[in-house]
């Protein structure tokens, strides 16, 4: 696991922030879809299948896939993509913690939380 200091999270996030943009946005595309995506599928069970927009939801899930995998690459955990809410693993009083920062919070991040607490659990830097 990568832990970082508040300096190089904050570092980061105007590489992850378009990002993450770009999550939020495929995620709507790819939730848009759910309910035609689920009958192409039993439909599909019967030698039948596809959808309208299927090329775009194939493309979003792709895309999601991608920028996921960037993101752990980083060592970044990305929570909640409708959100665009991160965590970065860090170390307080000798025991790790998790800075919390998610789109529209500004240019640093300013809340961590306790493993176990998560965002419910957010406490000022």
């Amino acid at each position: 696991m990568k832990v970082f200091t508040v300096k190089e999270a904050n570092a980061l996030l105007p590489i992850i922030r378009p990002k993450l943009e770009k999550i939020k946005a495929r995620y709507k595309a790819v939730s848009s879809f759910r309910e035609p995506a689920k009958t192409a599928a039993k439909a599909a069970q019967f030698g039948g299948g596809g959808m309208e927009g299927g090329t775009h939801y194939v493309k979003s899930l792709y895309e999601i896939g991608k920028l996921t995998t960037e993101f752990h690459e980083l060592g970044v955990q990305l929570k909640d993509y409708s959100r665009g809410l991160i965590d970065f693993p860090s170390l307080r009083e000798g025991r790790v913690i998790l800075l919390c920062w998610q789109l529209g919070e500004g240019d640093e991040i300013q809340w961590w939380h306790d493993e176990e607490s998560g965002f419910a659990g957010r406490q000022s830097l």
